[in-house]
């Protein structure tokens, strides 16, 4: 029988009070019992409107038919078909903004929580599934990947297909984004590695600590290493900062920097080979998923943080869940102010924020109302510790020795619909492509390029 109810299952989540205090998973997923009772929800359109908001396309009501049968097992492998990462995807995919954005049930009340049933639907697999993933019978062919979302996707579409697929990652774990940038409370690394091991047991090379472009470049991959494709997946790590006096002090962090000590290098642990500033008073600039996980990162070390951010609570652009729980779990926000200066005692360290109140004018170029400085304004905060969690660009290594390879004047890589760049076989997607995204839509560029490497050297 249909459940009519107008509201979606809540996600069972650890305490803030509890959780502010440690890195364990914030939501905890639902039960078998709420699993059941959610997807009932699902009214099985026959046009399947919330197909058109998922860039990888899973077959969302037929996993979900699935699920309110209680056969666990074959509404994840409905969803395996066509993600590589479905763990992942129901952790981290903004589900509100693309396949519940499309779901019939949110025009009168709530969307079918289609995230949280992918996440048990992952989540039972892993913790009853004995049988190992088939590896295929090998088709001959040699192709070179990148590690992040991405290039897992792309590897998984191709291993699958019986190719021979190297995964490069310049750090000492796989997969990119997932590893260094998301924190463990919000993805257990756990997961991601579980993940990778799929891709092993299918066959797929997984190469660490090789820095594309400095290690080895994409001519050699093609030339020396006998590589038919290339597929570059390189993320956008290079980070942003304001052009404010005081930015050099030490005491201030990129988010990238910030958050791969933590995730990767698990900086808070007092064992840590690479620690991490504990600090007192934390200013994080920007609205992002990123400046959230960094001020919940900082919360975790114990300090008293702010999000400082040039316009208002209703222009913030990270999801809306990921403002709830900071907010639960102590975050303050100062909304409509800007930096102007950071400021440091005789030895260099930070001691303060100096910023300037903000007002929003008319829209600009992206929609939103421009903030306008509030002439004679300006105030200090007293923090000994910035973090700048303002974007990030892709990183100019690759194709500065790449030749041929054309760049946008953004620096992402410039590539056709099928993901082909200027080069021969050589392919790319996600943040290099098209700047910092989400984790989805890196893998819907991956499944995009499997699909025409396969074309091109299926002939």
């Amino acid at each position: 029988m249909a459940n009519m109810s107008l509201k979606k299952n809540p996600m069972p989540s650890q305490d803030p009070q509890v959780r502010s205090g440690n890195f364990d998973e914030v939501a905890l997923g639902y039960t078998e019992a709420q699993a059941l009772d959610e997807a009932q929800r699902c009214l099985h359109c026959k046009n399947k409107p919330c197909m058109q908001g998922c860039p990888v396309m899973v077959h969302i009501p037929d996993f979900i038919a699935k699920v309110a049968e209680g056969d666990f097992e074959a509404a994840y492998q409905i969803i395996a078909a066509t993600s590589a990462l479905p763990a992942v995807c129901g952790r981290v995919c903004p589900q509100e903004s693309q396949c519940e954005k499309y779901c019939v049930r949110g025009i009168k009340g709530e969307s079918v929580g289609i995230g949280r049933l992918e996440r048990f639907v992952a989540d039972w697999h892993r913790e009853h599934a004995t049988a190992a993933p088939e590896k295929p019978a090998s088709n001959g062919h040699k192709v070179a990947v990148g590690s992040g979302p991405a290039g897992l996707t792309c590897a998984g579409d191709l291993a699958r297909k019986g190719y021979d697929v190297t995964v490069f990652e310049a750090l000492h774990l796989a997969g990119g984004v997932l590893v260094y940038g998301i924190p463990e409370f919000r993805l257990p690394k756990a997961i991601v590695q579980k993940e990778v091991d799929g891709l092993k047991a299918m066959g797929v090379t997984i190469a660490t600590d090789t820095v594309i472009g400095r290690t080895v470049s994409i001519d050699e991959l093609q030339q020396e290493m006998g590589f038919e494709a290339v597929f570059i997946g390189s993320g956008a790590g290079l980070p942003m900062f304001m052009d404010i006096p005081g930015v050099n002090y030490r005491g201030v962090y990129s988010a990238n920097e910030f958050l791969t000590r933590i995730n990767l290098m698990k900086a808070y642990r007092p064992d840590s080979d690479t620690p991490i500033q504990h600090p007192r008073k934390v200013a994080v600039v920007g609205g992002g998923n990123v400046a959230m996980d960094a001020a919940r990162c900082a919360k975790r070390l114990g300090a008293e943080v702010s999000i400082v951010y040039r316009r208002g609570m209703e222009e913030l652009p990270a999801r809306k869940e990921e403002v709830e729980h900071a907010e639960e779990e102590g975050i303050i926000f100062r909304t409509l102010c800007n930096p102007v200066e950071i400021l440091a005692n005789e030895n260099d360290d930070v001691t303060a924020i100096r910023c300037i109140r903000m007002e929003l004018g008319e829209p600009d170029a992206s929609g939103r109302r421009r903030p306008i400085e509030v002439k004679g304004s300006e105030f200090e905060l007293d923090v000994d510790c910035v973090i700048m969690a303002l974007g990030t660009s892709p990183n100019p290594l690759i194709k500065s020795t790449t030749k041929g390879l054309e760049i946008n004047k953004k620096g992402g890589i410039v590539v056709n619909e099928d993901g082909l760049t200027s080069r021969e076989h050589v392919y790319a997607g996600g943040d290099a492509v098209t700047g910092a995204a989400t984790v989805i839509l890196a893998m819907g560029a991956g499944k995009t390029a499997a699909k025409a490497i396969d074309e091109a050297l299926s002939k």
